[in-house]
């Protein structure tokens, strides 16, 4: 049986987001996925001792979790598995290892419901930011997406949700919570204090 074709598969998606991401997606761009998501859902899964063909769809589906931006941002994830489900059976890919794709890039939906150790770790990745030290300057990003989509957020209320976001959410895995809960701790009193400077 033919292996599929990761790195093809790969390569178009990183291509497509490369050439067809709207400039205003200043969060959502090629740079959140290739050099954050996959490099974070890689780092997660082999810390889990996963084997090469489940690191390999989770490179895939890392590489398709944003894509369906090109189309339509509010329902960006569904566009993504359908773009999955008609390309990848062309690049020698199971339908088993195609519904784990889908399955990987609808469990990164807001708000997350994944499904299995694997989804979990896609779910992790792609909010890893959360726990690192460069949050406040990617969050930064996202508000200017907003904002370059109309939706111009005051500050009050923009830390408000974010802190409320911040909260909400925990890790799914005992790695990314071992990894990232001390900085996204840290993340989180840094815009609590961000907003207290902004309270007269």
């Amino acid at each position: 049986m033919e292996q599929p074709k990761y790195e093809e598969a790969i390569a178009y998606a990183l291509a497509r987001l490369a050439n067809e991401l709207s400039p205003d997606l200043t969060y959502h761009n090629l740079w959140h996925t290739q050099d954050d998501v996959m490099i974070s859902a890689v780092r997660l899964a082999r810390d889990l001792g996963f084997d090469e063909e489940e690191v390999a769809l989770l490179r895939v589906a890392a590489a398709f979790h944003d894509l369906g931006f090109i189309e339509d941002a509010a329902n960006h994830e569904i566009v993504g598995a359908r773009i999955v489900a008609q390309l990848l059976p062309k690049l020698g890919f199971s339908s088993r290892q195609i519904e784990t794709v889908m399955g990987l890039i609808l469990a990164t939906r807001m708000p997350q419901s994944p499904r299995s150790l694997l989804e979990e770790v896609l779910a992790d990745a792609d909010l890893d930011l959360l726990g690192r030290p460069d949050f406040m300057a990617r969050n930064a990003c996202l508000r200017q997406e907003w904002a370059n989509e109309g939706r111009v957020v005051e500050s009050k209320a923009w830390y408000e949700g974010q802190l409320a976001f911040m909260r909400g959410h925990q890790y799914f895995t005992a790695v990314a919570q071992r990894l990232r809960n001390e900085t996204k701790a840290h993340n989180i009193a840094l815009l609590e204090e961000a907003l207290r400077l902004l309270i007269p």
